[in-house]
């Protein structure tokens, strides 16, 4: 590989210092000097382009919410000779036209913006040559309404899923609640600001997430994002001894259970492991099933569990029993 390569960059030398190698690099030279100067010859010439700028409005109150919005951007046609266009395009980049709102709010809640003033505002980042042919659209215009406002909390809209193994022990809003500004009619309506749709799978960690807040017509929340938190936590299985207690029996009878103890297996997270004990359990047995059960044997019930227990199981799931009379 190495005489190879030293083959080939001898060829290419003994090429480059040849005559003919000359008189070729000479030719291009010329050709290359001579499109320069056509192409010189062609950009002083004028041309007609389009741009796009950006539109901004600022200084919005909080309370105003906006029924139709500024456009985006607006299309600016120019005339100018080629070398101006040319660095518009790849030289210069266009600061956006900014509209104050205060400026504007005496004016009623249909506010509309004349070309000339337009004009005045792109015209500063132009050459002095530079001729504006036409903007699109001519007249920007935005319409609102001043709404009253409430504080409303935050829910999230979606699916949340953590991996096997793991669960979501707490789910964080930053901040829990939002104010919302609406005209009154609009205002009674929204009770709860939903986030956009979350769709989460295969969680195994504590994650943070930005989502913005599911707009509503007529209506401006702020802010109009949220952070949410999901916090994460793996599962363990914890086993802990419970007394069986008999519940809606008759003043004069209690209930005798064998065992009088039952096995209580569960999951729980790590983070909650050492805060669940028995105390958090209750397994009874009902007065009222006995009397129709026509066996030997019952079936001891969980009725509290712990909000932070999942998945629990009685062991043994049948008990021998006897009423007895006091």
């Amino acid at each position: 590989m190495r005489a190879r390569y030293s083959k080939i960059m001898q060829n290419i030398r003994n090429f480059m210092l040849s005559k003919n190698s000359r008189e070729f690099l000479i030719f291009l030279f010329f050709v290359f000097v001579s499109f320069c100067f056509w192409l010189l010859q062609v950009l002083n010439d004028n041309y007609e382009t389009e741009f796009s700028i950006p539109v901004r409005l600022k200084n919005v109150p909080d309370n105003v919410v906006m029924i139709s919005d500024l456009p985006s951007d607006i299309r600016i046609g120019v005339g100018d000779r080629g070398t101006v266009l040319v660095n518009y395009m790849w030289g210069q980049t266009f600061y956006p036209v900014t509209v104050d709102f205060t400026e504007y709010a005496y004016k009623g809640n249909h506010v509309q913006i004349p070309a000339s003033l337009l004009t005045r505002k792109i015209t500063s980042q132009l050459n002095q040559s530079t001729k504006i042919l036409s903007i699109k659209p001519d007249t920007l215009e935005f319409i609102y309404t001043q709404g009253k406002g409430k504080k409303i909390p935050v829910k999230l809209q979606g699916s949340v899923k953590a991996d096997r193994q793991f669960y979501i022990s707490d789910t964080i809003y930053s901040p829990d609640s939002v104010m919302v500004y609406a005209p009154k009619n609009v205002l009674d309506t929204i009770s709860v600001a939903y986030t956009e749709t979350v769709d989460i799978e295969h969680l195994s960690d504590t994650m943070r997430r930005r989502v913005d807040l599911k707009p509503v017509k007529g209506a401006r929340f702020m802010p109009s994002y949220n952070d949410v938190t999901f916090w994460v936590d793996v599962y363990a299985e914890k086993t802990v001894e419970v007394s069986v207690v008999g519940s809606n029996f008759p003043s004069g009878k209690i209930l005798r259970t064998f065992p009088s103890k039952v096995q209580l297996t569960f999951q729980v997270g790590l983070s909650h492991f050492k805060e669940v004990t028995a105390d958090d359990f209750v397994v009874e047995v009902d007065y009222n099933e006995l009397l129709e059960n026509h066996s030997e044997k019952c079936k001891p019930v969980l009725k509290i569990v712990s909000s932070y227990v999942n998945h629990a199981r009685i062991s043994p799931q049948e008990i021998d029993y006897i009423i007895e009379q006091q």
